[in-house]
């Protein structure tokens, strides 16, 4: 399989760069999710490395799925909002994980941050995810995509790298992205130093056969824009964040410590619109 390596300062341009080139060299595969006359997908292994993951502009246009959607990917992967979505055991569409809960599970985030405290330099500061008891059944079609986060402080910075194991470049990379990042800067608050590299790694980072024509368009767009309009800054965004929280507020059967977070999430928002 070809190995692509993408470093670039900002996450747009990484992004970017990616899934052009995962279109352009990577290897034909079928997959597991094939429909009869599918195309083969085109199949990379990836390291894409994101040197200022703060830095301005931080969305890429072309990122399927609208900002109030980006918020609320964020607010579930960091904030746990759609955790209860496992609870109901008689729901046959039920959630049987989510990535914050296997993220917090066994106080992990907390353990890392008392090691890093201890040993800025530490390489143990790893967050699990695989679960070998539930994920490796060969019933399970499901298993999280997501393998395991990596911590370390560099020079007074936070630098954490995402092991995935199967990653849909052009649908869902970006916005897993965006989310880990902003996980990273949370962890590098507590930890009191500046948020460092990014580096996400794909053993699998796929364009699926069955929307070549969607990511045509895409191309088309790249050839036919200047790079400063497909993207936008993160203070564009601030608005559509706010209205991604309230459709979050809205959920009658979200538990109400989880709505106070989400409350506290979109004042933050709404004194970074008014500053």
């Amino acid at each position: 399989m070809k190995t692509i390596l993408v470093e670039r300062d900002t996450l747009p341009e990484a992004w970017e760069e990616s899934v052009i080139r995962c279109w352009n060299e990577g290897d034909r595969f079928k997959t597991q999710y094939d429909k009869p006359g599918d195309l083969e997908s085109r199949d990379v292994t990836a390291m894409i490395v994101v040197n200022n993951p703060m830095k301005e502009p931080r969305i890429h246009r072309a990122f399927p799925g609208s900002l109030e959607d980006l918020e609320k990917y964020r607010n579930e992967l960091v904030l746990g909002v759609h955790d209860y979505y496992m609870d109901d055991l008689n729901n046959p569409n039920r959630w049987e994980y989510t990535y914050h809960q296997r993220i917090f599970s066994n106080n992990q985030v907390e353990k890392c941050i008392e090691m890093l405290k201890k040993c800025p330099y530490t390489r143990r500061a790893k967050i699990e995810i695989w679960d070998i008891e539930k994920d490796l059944e060969i019933n399970n079609e499901h298993p999280p995509c997501l393998q395991y986060l990596i911590l370390r402080i560099e020079n007074g910075k936070l630098n954490m790298n995402i092991h995935i194991r199967s990653n849909d470049a052009y649908k869902a990379s970006g916005m897993n992205a965006w989310a880990f990042i902003d996980l990273q800067r949370m962890i590098a608050e507590r930890l009191e130093v500046e948020v460092g590299k990014y580096i996400h790694i794909a053993d699998s980072y796929h364009i699926y056969g069955s929307y070549f024509k969607d990511f045509e368009g895409f191309l088309k767009s790249v050839r036919d824009r200047k790079f400063e309009n497909r993207v936008w800054e993160t203070s564009f965004a601030i608005p559509m964040f706010i209205d991604g929280c309230d459709d979050l507020l809205r959920e009658e059967k979200m538990p109400k410590n989880i709505k106070e977070l989400v409350w506290k999430r979109k004042e933050e928002l709404q004194l970074l619109y008014t500053s």
